[in-house]
């Protein structure tokens, strides 16, 4: 049985939208300031790419990869640092860009371990929100959209490093005729935080 891309969920012209309002929001917050928006590697690359074209202000930008999966697509419940930040955020103003928040136990690492470094400010921009699998309670700044609990591709989401170039973000769904839920599907590295 193949799993793949189905019905749209979010349209591209959606994500346009929203994409461009949280820049504007970005940009009112940080008036006077040049944040430093930090990636979260690999999901939120297409979603970055768009929102630095969106805030209509001088930034600066870096990546940190970060990993909470085992060997395959299960979870291993335990956060490890895969690519670490090219500059010192000590005194600046900082954006954590993240594709997806599900259980929280991504970020609530990555805010704990950017603090140590003593930014100015620390927010948060999450284009998707999976709140009720939320497990540890993180705070979000900035949310494109509250989802459904089930697996998306398309915009930077993947299934097995697959479809993440799709415009509209779209459900996993089984593309046989044996159509079964999908929902209880493990994400990838990529698709869930």
């Amino acid at each position: 049985m193949r799993q793949g891309p189905g019905r749209v969920l979010i349209s591209r012209e959606e994500i346009a939208v929203r994409v461009g309002e949280l820049g504007h929001a970005i940009a009112r917050e940080h008036a006077g300031h040049v944040p430093l928006l930090v990636g979260v590697l690999k999901g939120a690359a297409v979603f970055m790419a768009d929102l630095i074209r969106a805030i209509p202000a001088p930034i600066a930008m870096d990546f940190m990869g970060v990993s909470s999966y085992g060997p395959g697509t299960r979870a291993s419940g335990v956060v490890r640092l895969t690519a670490d930040l090219s500059v010192s955020i000590e005194g600046r103003y900082v954006v954590i860009v993240e594709d997806i928040v599900d259980s929280g136990r991504t970020l609530d690492y990555l805010r704990r371990n950017l603090e140590t470094r003593h930014p100015r400010s620390l927010r948060v921009c999450a284009l998707l929100d999976k709140v009720e699998r939320r497990q540890v309670d993180v705070a979000l700044d900035y949310v494109g959209f509250a989802i459904p609990d089930r697996f998306v591709l398309g915009y930077g989401f993947d299934l097995g490093g697959l479809h993440r170039g799709l415009p509209d973000i779209h459900v996993l769904e089984e593309q046989a005729a044996d159509k079964g839920p999908a929902a209880s599907l493990a994400p990838s590295a990529a698709g869930s935080t």
